[in-house]
């Protein structure tokens, strides 16, 4: 028994670029794996291979689509830039496992005589003339980066995010009666309702997931049938549309064939359109964390507005202190998925030449990667951070009744300077607004009252 089910296309790849150790992500190898097994389907349809042989590659793609035999995968994401050594690794893993009788290293019965797995000696599956028939690695590699990326943000971050806006749309409606100074150039600012900034935060996500799904659909448009350089050679004209049939049905994607695919192929903006999304996310994220682990800073030096759960000692040094743990995880992850996009732009547009972007491994990487992180630490800022956020009503209260800012709707009664008047001598003093208001103008008690109420300004 082999020690590997893949050939030689595979060993000349492992030897020529051990650059990195990592291997393509597996959401890629199953999309990859996916279309082998809906193409064979076709392919033997359309008798561009024999019915028989197109059903036992059918059932060898769908066990690696299933995730069975995952280590037989392990070129580098620093290969070449078509992704040919991997879409010959799954050719051939295919093909050894037909070719074996299912007697794979992993599973020795998984596909046995009875289940019809067999091939006769004289007619072996071959990687490139039965398993990869009607396709290139050009057309092929693209559409499962597309379809992998597709699902993975449909599947994975979407209900992530979806999750971490429930989170904040409770939380605004559990402090929308607390009202607190705003803030704007890190300076206090007339008052707002502390559920109105949570909500915020709510409406900030829920536009990142727009941008998300408006990226989905954009990578549906597939260069399946391009072949080598978008004009389709080698490939029975009804091949692509009749896989993408099968993929649509499968993946309940909204897939299609491109129009042009030499355009779709040669420079995948689809690509470039998720990066940007996923930045947009990242940004978004970083966004929130930071507000909410300010609000939480102190508790004695910082504005302690908001108590945060303490989830494992913040110093190894400092006993009893307690840091905004998974705030700075979303920081870090935003920084990663920041660089990733710049690596997914450069990428695109440098790589981009002629009828070929000669980086879908690269960009395939990073795409599923930053979804990888933007999914999980969604899903742990809403429930280890966000859900058990408490606010501190006491300081946020004592910091309104002094916050000088309370004096903007009396400008409107007394004039611009005469307010600054009445804040400059507040501040100097440690007075409240209302109480030198009082003092320094001929408006009855009554009505500051009415003009400085922080509830109606929020």
């Amino acid at each position: 028994m082999p020690k590997h089910l893949y050939g030689p296309h595979t060993e000349k790849a492992l030897k020529n670029s051990p650059i990195s150790g990592w291997p393509m992500p597996t959401e890629f190898i199953r999309a990859l794996a996916m279309i082998k097994e809906h193409a064979a389907v076709v392919n033997g349809e359309l008798k561009e291979i024999p019915k028989s042989m197109s059903q036992k590659i059918a059932k060898a793609a769908r066990l690696i689509k299933n995730g069975k035999h995952a280590d037989q995968f392990p070129v580098d994401v620093f290969q070449t830039g078509s992704g040919t050594s991997s879409n010959m690794n799954v050719n051939e893993v295919i093909a050894g496992l037909v070719n074996s009788g299912g007697r794979s290293l992993s599973t020795r019965s998984a596909l046995s005589s009875a289940s019809g797995f067999t091939c006769s000696r004289r007619v072996r599956v071959h990687p490139n003339d039965h398993v990869n028939r009607c396709q290139s690695s050009n057309d092929v590699v693209p559409t499962a980066m597309q379809v992998s990326c597709a699902l993975a943000a449909r599947d994975k971050l979407n209900p992530a995010l979806e999750h971490l806006v429930e989170v904040m749309e409770k939380k605004a409606e559990q402090f929308h009666g607390i009202i607190k100074t705003g803030r704007t150039h890190h300076m206090d600012a007339v008052p707002v309702r502390l559920g109105d900034e949570f909500r915020s935060y709510a409406t900030l996500i829920g536009q990142a997931l727009e941008s998300v799904d408006a990226s989905i659909e954009k990578l549906c448009t597939l260069p399946l049938g391009g072949t080598a350089v978008g004009t389709g050679l080698n490939a029975h004209p009804q091949f692509a549309k009749k896989v993408i049939v099968r993929l649509r049905k499968e993946t309940e994607l909204p897939l299609t064939e491109a129009k042009d695919h030499i355009s779709a192929q040669s420079c995948p903006v689809a690509c470039l359109s998720m990066s940007s999304a996923l930045k947009e996310v990242a940004v978004t994220l970083t966004k929130i964390a930071n507000d909410i682990r300010l609000m939480g800073s102190g508790p004695v030096a910082g504005l302690n507005e908001l108590v945060l759960l303490e989830l494992q000692a913040g110093s190894s040094i400092m006993p009893g202190k307690v840091n905004p743990v998974l705030c700075e995880s979303v920081e870090q992850v935003a920084a990663w998925v920041i660089g990733a996009d710049a690596s997914v732009t450069y990428s695109v547009s440098s790589a981009s030449r002629f009828e070929l972007c000669t980086a879908f491994p690269l960009i395939t990487s990073k795409l599923l990667t930053s979804i990888d992180l933007l999914s999980n630490v969604g899903q742990l800022f809403a429930d280890k951070c966000v859900r058990g956020i408490k606010a501190n009503r006491k300081v946020i209260k004592e910091r309104l009744e002094r916050n000088a800012m309370l004096v903007t709707p009396l400008a409107k009664e007394v004039g611009y300077e005469k307010a600054a008047e009445i804040v400059k001598e507040a501040m100097q003093k440690g007075e409240r607004i209302i109480d030198v208001a009082s003092r320094k103008t001929s408006i009855s008690q009554a009505r500051l009252k009415k003009v400085l109420d922080p509830e109606k300004m929020a």
